[in-house]
């Protein structure tokens, strides 16, 4: 039976990927997160890597704290670059197949057209730029590898800004969201749908790839969606980036064109909508808020 390590397994696509885990019985999954595994000991990461012998490897995990990372620089780098690179150089050593999750931080959001995969990266944050050098560790160490960029993650678990704002929309009568950045959102289940989809195809094309739910809006209208299929009656107003200012820079395009990931795999994806109209289902369902 092969296995498959899950890092980082109390994030989002982390947390996505346990619950389909019972769908796919020909799979040994390992969920480690931060307690299991620290991505902080670079001698423990190989340790840790030896003892579980895994055939796959998922790195979901990540320090993702945007903004808190332009000043825990070195934290940030440790996690998403340099535990990046060990994993990767381990993942050639030992034949494993590796499939890392990066960002759309790694771009700088100046672009008019959906990004493609091998546009120029000109990373704006201390963030992006440590995913792009875990991102260049990944591929240098192991080009067998496997990236995944994807943006605007969100899920009926953790943290995240559907989950923030179905919290806002109840505790106030309106609330101001950023209206001039542009991208497309990412429904955690999909993504991991679409990671597993790649491992069981047992056709491995390395490289990079592009994830997100289909459609271009931006934050304003990703919350007038949620103000509209949740029926709140809260009132939202959009407001530009330069109203809500934050430590780090975020991009203010990052669409990504995922046309390589739907050829290569034949991966169908949704509309945003539709899959905000799934999460928010599960979210009332199983009480998550």
């Amino acid at each position: 039976m092969k296995k498959i390590l899950i890092t980082g397994s109390n994030g989002q696509v982390g947390s996505e990927l346990r619950v389909l885990a019972s769908h796919y019985p020909a799979f040994d999954f390992v969920f480690v997160d931060r307690s299991d595994f620290s991505l902080e000991n670079e001698v423990e990461i190989t340790t840790f890597l030896n003892r579980t012998k895994a055939d796959y490897i998922i790195n979901c995990a990540a320090y993702t704290a945007v903004d808190k990372a332009e000043t825990e620089i070195e934290l940030a780098d440790l996690i998403n670059h340099k535990a990046v690179g060990i994993i990767a150089q381990w993942c050639f050593q030992n034949n494993c197949k590796l499939i890392h999750i990066s960002t759309d931080y790694v771009f700088d959001g100046t672009s008019a057209v959906p990004l493609k995969e091998n546009d120029s990266t000109n990373p704006q944050s201390q963030y992006g730029k440590t995913k792009l050098l875990g991102e260049l560790a990944c591929l240098k160490n192991n080009p067998n590898s496997i990236i995944i960029r994807t943006s605007w993650v969100y899920s009926e678990f953790g943290n995240n800004f559907v989950k923030t704002m179905l919290r806002l929309m109840k505790e106030r009568d309106s609330i101001n969201v950023v209206n001039d950045q542009i991208g497309s959102p990412t429904y955690a289940k999909d993504l991991a749908e679409a990671i597993l989809k790649i491992i069981t195809s047992e056709d491995w094309h390395e490289g990079i790839y592009n994830f997100s739910n289909e459609g271009k809006i931006s934050w304003f209208e990703f919350a007038l969606a949620i103000k509209e299929i949740s029926k709140s009656n809260c009132e939202v107003k959009g407001i530009p980036s330069t109203e809500y200012p934050t430590p780090a820079k975020r991009p203010a395009y990052s669409l990504l064109d995922k046309t390589k990931i739907k050829e290569v795999y034949k991966i169908e994806i949704s509309d945003y909508k539709h899959s905000l109209e799934k999460c928010l289902d599960n979210i009332n369902k199983n009480n998550k808020f």
